[in-house]
């Protein structure tokens, strides 16, 4: 399901909101993915990014955050 409005989303180690999200990626917020049975997102748009959110480890309940390019430019 694609969002367009900020779902909160927590971890063992973090709450992430919108506001921290969107300062730790240093972009805006445009939506967001949740596939069935996932307490966190698969991915987040912002205006420059696609971030793709992992699981990221095995013995608790973390996130990994990699950030691509949403429009790279090819000279």
């Amino acid at each position: 399901m694609i969002l367009c409005e900020w779902k909160e989303f927590s971890t063992d180690t973090e709450t992430y909101t919108q506001e921290m999200f969107e300062e730790l990626v240093e972009d805006e917020f445009d939506a967001m993915l949740f596939e069935d049975g996932k307490d966190f997102p698969s991915y987040i748009w912002t205006s420059n990014y696609v971030c793709i959110i992992k699981k990221n480890s095995r013995m608790y309940n973390d996130i990994s955050i990699t950030k691509i390019q949403r429009n790279p430019v090819c000279e």
